[in-house]
């Protein structure tokens, strides 16, 4: 016998493992539509920067003619700006971490902390945490403005930010849940 007669033939796939590997690495490749989400996400960002330097020219160049409390607007409305623009960084790499690909900085001295034990749920904690820090913003910004807007708009402003804050609440709560549960059935 030759070497080409001695080979063990490959198993024979039927058609339907085929049709399911095919079905699955579509599934799996399909992934990397997300991708120009995140790049949008980029632009958005982009965005943010030209508002914020906007606005550091418009209370830079008018402050002698800014009472204290526009001072303190304008400042909030910078503030704000930076924790959206933290919130993006968040979504864009940590959602790209985990859901499209691992981006590969483990050696890179900027990496951040965070990025090293991303998760889904600990990518929605921190986020609730940050739409709560920048709901914590608009509504400082509501009450130092609070003559030129209605109770029932305070009332409301109020009402919403403490939804977030329940949520978060309950996120962190089924994230520590989780987290003792995966505790209890490594041991």
């Amino acid at each position: 016998m030759t070497e080409i007669d001695q080979r063990v033939p490959a198993p024979v796939q039927p058609p339907f493992r085929s049709f399911t590997g095919v079905i699955g690495s579509a599934i799996f490749v399909s992934r990397w539509l997300q991708a120009p989400l995140y790049l949008g996400l980029i632009v958005a960002q982009a965005v943010y920067v030209v508002v914020f330097w906007k606005e550091l020219i418009h209370l830079a160049k008018d402050f002698n003619h800014l009472d204290e409390a526009s001072v303190m607007l304008i400042v909030l409305g910078l503030v704000d700006v930076v924790m959206i623009a933290n919130l993006l960084i968040m979504v864009i790499i940590g959602g790209y971490e985990t859901f499209v690909s691992r981006i590969r900085m483990d050696t890179h001295p900027d990496k951040p902390e965070w990025l090293s034990h991303v998760n889904p749920n600990v990518l929605k904690v921190k986020l609730a945490m940050s739409i709560i820090g920048i709901s914590s913003i608009h509504l400082l910004k509501s009450f130092i403005n609070a003559e030129n807007l209605s109770p029932e708009t305070l009332k409301w402003q109020t009402i919403i930010h403490m939804a977030f804050i329940a949520s978060a609440i309950g996120l962190a709560y089924v994230d520590w849940i989780s987290a003792r549960v995966a505790a209890i059935n490594n041991h």
